[in-house]
């Protein structure tokens, strides 16, 4: 039997309105909206069709209720720009997150989540009594996403096309999410991750809005640069090329740092314009120069080889939560799982298992 809440759920995730869906299946419009609404059920035949078109298994529609991740809870950083559908396919993502999170939960203990509310209403000093809480001093940040994973924030990716998704986290269950895209670059996407660190630290309540978009930005800058170590950089004479060597050091984009260097005091206005200007002409404002490594999650990679090990392949865990592989490597940053020929392990075998850990460098 379809769940309407699950077809509601499916349609947004692939952006599709009720009357695409209904064209692509040859039935009527209000046919799939009495199907979401409950009000009817669809032939067999429909709902293979569905669920074919929708690309997900048709074991996913006939499961129970999935508690989607409200729009009210999440911070989208481009949300004027935003469409409904955009809006409504990065939601389904994180939705679709959870239900890996959970099969995760299961079986493997992760970190506590550690991520202090703080109630100051300056970013700045935010974002060090954070740094202070996990010890970090006014050393670099190695590694954004692995630094939260260890404080419990569970990461999961996005590849959403275009710019106006960059990333968007939520609470749920006392438990801290951030998804991150993955088509940006790799100073990007850590600033996005600070940036949404910045928002589970300040706005746990869900605010949204150019304020709070403003305050996460300041927060990130200033976790990825702290003050005194931006104050001792040297940088007052900095030239656009010393800044593409000296990025490297905070693992931040070129742009980031003019900014930075700005707003604590180290260079002028009107060095910091001649800085902008330069930068743009070169198109550094979206491609960077001398870039880092991509960053990706230990914890999802620590799962894969364990599964690995153990002779499972991603599509038996994509079928534990009814999805499609393709789904799962969307979620999990491409992380390629082979299996390993010989035994499996069954599921009976692994529920007598104790839940393994994961240790996390």
């Amino acid at each position: 039997m379809l769940n309407p809440n699950r077809l509601e759920l499916a349609r947004r995730r692939r952006g599709w309105t009720k009357s695409k869906l209904a064209s692509l299946v040859d039935v009527s419009t209000k046919s799939i909206t009495n199907y979401e609404s409950g009000d009817q059920q669809p032939t067999p035949e429909t709902l293979s069709r569905i669920a074919l078109h929708l690309d997900f298994p048709v074991q996913f529609f006939e499961q129970t209720d999935v508690e989607v991740v409200a729009e009210a809870a999440a911070s989208f950083r481009s949300l004027t720009s935003m469409t409904a559908s955009q809006r409504h396919q990065a939601l389904g993502a994180g939705t679709l997150a959870l239900l890996v999170d959970e099969w995760i939960e299961e079986r493997y203990a992760r970190p506590t989540p550690d991520v202090p509310t703080v109630e100051s209403s300056d970013p700045e000093e935010a974002a060090s009594l954070v740094r202070a809480e996990w010890e970090l001093g006014n050393r670099p940040v190695s590694n954004m996403i692995h630094l939260l994973e260890r404080h419990g924030v569970r990461i999961f990716s996005l590849d959403e096309p275009g710019r106006q998704v960059d990333a968007f986290s939520f609470w749920r269950n006392a438990r801290p999410y951030a998804l991150l895209n993955t088509m940006k670059s790799a100073e990007h996407s850590r600033f996005d991750a600070a940036h949404e660190l910045g928002h589970l630290v300040l706005h746990r309540e869900g605010q949204r809005g150019r304020e709070a978009e403003q305050e996460a930005n300041q927060f990130a800058s200033a976790f990825l640069m702290p003050r005194s170590s931006i104050l001792a950089s040297g940088l007052q004479s900095a030239s656009l090329r010393s800044l593409v060597q000296r990025k490297a050091e905070w693992k931040v984009s070129v742009v980031s740092l003019i900014y930075r260097l700005h707003s604590v005091g180290v260079i002028s206005d009107w060095h910091y314009r001649s800085l902008y200007i330069e930068a743009s002409k070169k198109g550094y404002r979206t491609t960077e120069p001398q870039g880092s490594q991509r960053e990706t999650s230990q914890v999802l990679q620590k799962v894969m080889d364990h599964l690995r090990s153990q002779g499972l392949n991603r599509r038996e865990i994509a079928d534990a939560v009814h999805l499609k592989v393709e789904d799962i490597d969307r979620l999990v940053f491409g992380l390629v799982m082979l299996a390993q020929d010989g035994g499996r392990t069954t599921h009976a075998d692994r529920a007598n298992q104790d839940r393994n850990h994961l240790r996390l460098v």
